[in-house]
């Protein structure tokens, strides 16, 4: 276990570190400007002290995002507007929602792209092409084509969710089913399998380690998803409306509270997906 804790730690360190010496250039300006206003002076000490202190910096200060994450997790009631967790959920709704779709979507035309040709020449080359549209500018047209059709609310965020989740989904189980090689498919064929008996039997399980690669992808592409969906509605509500009212109104340490916050649900769906992944190997007997 410490050989593994301890280059974790020491790298965590470093970036901590880093992050502290960059918050000192950073907000030097502002310590500069209320000097020169005042007409005092400062030793370098105190204008460190100064930089990791603001109210409003153009860079926070590890400790002020880490108190600030406390006050919006810990300190606050779950269903205030103020909490990360209330936030959290919404995204995260959102994000799984859309997840669900996307993987689905994605398995079907894998297993669609696998067993004909027509498919593997006509839709594998678009959903290719599908990823290279930004996703910040498709976002507002899904939202306002599904406004003026009378869906709000959760649905159009799951909707780009599974745009951006479908596409390693495709990709890792087409890669999965076709990984048998030649001879275990001569095998079946010497036993007479069917077509579909081939695909449960040996297909589906080869496909199962490229699968799960492929869903911690796109379960992080999902959540980003559901965060750049909040953003062009003006939405009051999810961790992409707590990155809005931060801008709006300057609160950096709220944008970098509510990124931590993201990046630690992300991490949290990825391991989710690692236990599953761990557990379903080690039944089929692929891991120890």
């Amino acid at each position: 276990m410490m050989r593994i804790l301890l280059p974790v730690a020491t790298v965590l360190a470093v970036m901590i570190a880093l992050w502290y010496a960059a918050t000192v250039p950073m907000n030097a300006a502002w310590t500069e400007q209320q000097l020169v206003r005042s007409g005092e002076t400062m030793t370098f000490v105190e204008k460190v002290g100064a930089a990791w202190s603001q109210e409003r910096p153009r860079l926070p200060a590890p400790h002020q995002v880490a108190v600030e994450l406390w006050d919006t997790v810990v300190m606050k009631s779950i269903t205030s507007k103020r909490s990360l967790v209330y936030h959290g959920w919404i995204t995260l709704s959102a994000t799984l929602m859309g997840f669900a779709i996307g993987t689905g979507l994605g398995v079907l035309l894998a297993v669609g792209i696998v067993h004909s040709r027509a498919m593997d020449m006509s839709v594998m080359p678009w959903a290719i092409v599908s990823q290279t549209i930004p996703i910040i500018a498709i976002a507002p047209m899904i939202i306002v084509v599904l406004y003026s059709i009378g869906v709000q609310g959760l649905f159009p965020k799951a909707v780009i969710s599974a745009y951006l989740s479908f596409f390693p989904v495709v990709v890792g189980m087409v890669k999965g089913l076709r990984s048998p090689d030649a001879m275990q498919l001569d095998l079946l064929r010497t036993y007479h399998a069917s077509n579909a008996q081939g695909f449960w039997k040996l297909r589906l399980p080869a496909s199962l380690p490229y699968l799960f690669a492929s869903l911690k992808i796109g379960v992080a592409a999902s959540l980003v998803g559901a965060i750049v969906g909040e953003l062009p509605t003006g939405a009051v509500r999810g961790l992409g409306a707590r990155l809005l009212a931060g801008s709006y109104y300057g609160q950096t340490v709220q944008i970098w509270s509510a990124l931590f916050a993201a990046a630690i649900l992300a991490a949290v769906l990825v391991g989710i997906i690692g236990l599953l992944e761990r557990r379903a190997l080690r039944r089929m007997g692929m891991r120890p």
